[in-house]
């Protein structure tokens, strides 16, 4: 009798020599659930309850705290209500399984007291920052971290408890908070509410997609080296403040996505959990592994149950507490690799199966896309990977790790490395559509043709390294640039035929729509700790006598376009004519075809190719001079097919279109 095959290896036959680890593995997740819900007992939402009994809580009574240290010998809460000292009515009790406890009266703690833990354990002592604490913040003066009582006597109450993400496509502006204003400083979530929100919605995005969001010491890191957990960064304001920017983009239809971080965590043991309990390996790996050997942090031990309940809790609270609609998953290749990826080509199948795969962590990935998608139906998940390990966006239950959707993180890099090494004349459409459309068939991807990482001090934006210098002299309208006019050109183009071949999102860095110069660079020791690069200039494409405004009303035409499209993500590219010698690319998307010249100097009268017969009429043109361009293309002139008796069984017929040099049209068959 033949064995019973997942359907993830139904689906793709080349998974079939890898059938038994593709099973063994989706039998790990089984076993895993099964063991962590008492076998069905309670679901895997009981089990991911942690926020709500450790940490600190109001009671009808006073308050109770506790926290996970079994390695501590004794515990003090210390703070603003007991001068910072240890005092015996301040002292945890063990309570079992290495949990202790305190419970107080009302009196004892009030909102804005600042307090610690102060951890006692076999050969030292430490102050420490709880694990499982909802608001930290930092002193202005001596850059100190505590925790913080936050129990406003009016907390936020959301007005949009009923939000459904439209996924149809998926459109997504990645944006972060600090660096989200004009201004040389830090913005606020209420900053981003008031200002950046009707921007996102007028631009067309349905989903915004926050960087930095869980506590971070160092704001330089960007947001990857995590401190606590549970805490949005109080750098930015509130919890209260983070609350009402997510209902005000839910009552605007906009989607508002997280970028977790569970891939590792800062080193730091004040503020983290390096060191939490004077046990090195309570959270993380003990050995070798401990520490990550690219990113100076630690990597959590997925094998243990108590981390998996810290990092599960941590997706449930963010969910429910603050009702973000997903989670971006940040580093899952280092997740998914002993060796974390690193220095890794991955160059078959084989590579994926070859035991150098950490199963605790695939485990832990496909029990936290079940969790989330049982507290909420419609969350979305994505994961940021670039190994390209199969069945990573396919539903666990069909033997993948579960996630709606995989970065199509090869698509930036395809776009560097062609500015940066190939001539204009070398651009040849058969290997772009191949980089835009080569992926599985079974899941969904989100495409991108620069995000945040591009943007990095020590790189450059697609803009930057097609002007370069001259964009600081010649960005006025009016003045007449090649460089400037070839690299708004491309720009228009390259963001075209990245968003017109999706096959689930499209995601964008905001700024980058509007060709936000130079990088991004946080301040630090080496910049005078400047925050010159941490910031957007949102006046740049506002103003009217700067070409940014261009491209940014293209990149709202085009988002717009795209939206409109019902279900434009599901509708097949057929491709319909690609040939490198003229450098011309066309497909079709249902009704609309997509037509791009990507030749740096020849411009076609009447360039014939097949398409489905009828009449075409121009809805986008990249060369249209709303978006800087000649105006060379008429805008409101029908575009018939010829029909060919050669070609009449196949309902195609020749479409003449006059195509200049480095442009794109969107036509419409009526």
């Amino acid at each position: 009798m033949k064995k019973k095959l997942l359907p993830i290896v139904k689906n793709d036959p080349w998974l079939e020599p890898y059938a038994d680890i593709i099973e063994g593995r989706h039998q790990d997740v089984v076993r895993k659930e099964a063991e962590l819900t008492n076998n069905g007992a309670m679901t895997l939402q009981d089990f991911a309850n942690g926020h709500k009994y450790y940490g600190l809580h109001r009671t009808t009574k006073g308050w109770v705290f506790r926290e996970w240290a079994p390695h501590a010998v004794k515990i003090y809460l210390v703070g603003t209500f007991s001068d910072w000292e240890e005092r015996e009515e301040y002292a945890l009790t063990a309570i079992g399984n290495g949990t202790w406890e305190i419970t107080l009266p009302k009196s004892a703690l009030r909102h804005g007291d600042l307090y610690k833990l102060q951890m006692h354990w076999n050969g030292g002592s430490g102050s420490r920052i709880p694990a499982w604490a909802t608001r930290v913040v930092q002193d202005p003066e001596t850059y100190i971290f505590s925790a913080e009582v936050y129990a406003p006597t009016r907390p936020y109450k959301f007005k949009n408890n009923d939000f459904k993400p439209k996924t149809a496509p998926l459109l997504i502006y990645e944006c972060h908070i600090g660096m989200a204003q004009n201004a040389e400083r830090v913005g606020t979530y209420e900053e981003f509410r008031t200002n950046i929100l009707p921007r996102v919605k007028a631009d067309g995005y349905n989903a915004i997609q926050i960087m930095a969001i869980q506590e971070h010491p160092y704001y330089g890191s960007f947001g990857y080296h995590v401190s606590s957990f549970f805490a949005a960064s109080s750098r930015f304001g509130t919890p209260d403040d983070l609350k009402h920017l997510i209902d005000d983009a839910h009552s605007m239809g906009i989607a508002v996505i997280m970028d977790i971080v569970h891939s590792h965590a800062v080193k730091n043991e004040v503020e983290g959990l390096g060191r939490f309990d004077g046990n090195y390996d309570l959270y993380f790996y003990g050995d070798s592994r401990r520490e990550h050997p690219a990113w100076d942090s630690l990597c959590f031990d997925y094998g243990k149950n108590e981390v998996l309940h810290f990092l599960l809790s941590n997706c449930k609270f963010w969910l429910e507490e603050y009702k973000f609609d997903g989670f971006r998953f940040d580093g899952v290749t280092s997740m998914l690799y002993y060796n974390h990826g690193l220095g890794q080509a991955f160059g078959s199948y084989g590579d994926y199966y070859n035991g150098g795969q950490d199963t605790n962590a695939i485990t832990y990935l496909s029990l936290a896309n079940i969790l989330i998608h049982q507290v909420n139906k419609n969350a979305i998940t994505i994961a940021e990977e670039m190994s390209g390990m199969p069945g990573l966006a396919v539903p666990v239950k069909k033997g993948g790790i579960g996630f709606d959707y995989r970065m199509a993180m090869g698509i930036p890099d395809y776009w560097i490395k062609m500015i940066k090494e190939k001539k204009d004349e070398d651009w040849h459409p058969t290997s772009i559509f191949w980089e835009l459309t080569n992926r599985r068939a079974d899941e969904k991807t989100i495409s991108y043709a620069e995000s945040h990482d591009q943007a990095l001090v020590g790189d450059k934006t697609i803009i930057f390294r097609l002007i370069d210098s001259d964009m600081y002299w010649h960005m006025m309208v009016g003045d007449d640039n090649y460089m400037v006019a070839r690299g708004i050109a491309l720009h228009k183009m390259i963001r075209l035929v990245t968003a017109a071949s999706i096959n689930g999102g499209y995601l964008n860095f905001m700024g980058n729509e509007f060709g936000h110069p130079e990088w991004i660079d946080f301040p630090r020791e080496g910049n005078g700790w400047s925050y010159k690069y941490a910031r957007r200039q949102w006046d740049l494409v506002d103003r009217e006598d700067l070409k940014y405004k261009f491209l940014g009303a293209f990149d709202k035409a085009m988002i717009h376009l795209i939206s409109k499209i019902r279900h434009f993500e599901n509708l097949p590219v057929v491709k319909l004519w690609d040939k490198d010698d003229d450098q011309v690319l066309a497909f079709m998307r249902g009704k609309y075809l997509f037509v791009f010249n990507f030749n740096y100097q020849k411009s076609f009268t009447d360039y014939g190719f097949l398409a489905p017969e009828g009449e075409y009429s121009l809805v986008l043109d990249t060369d249209n001079p709303d978006f800087g361009g000649f105006g060379n293309v008429q805008d409101d002139q029908p575009h018939f097919t010829r029909h060919d008796p050669l070609y009449e069984d196949t309902g195609k017929g020749w479409l003449m279109l006059y195509l200049p040099a480095r442009s794109a049209q969107v036509l419409k068959l009526k």
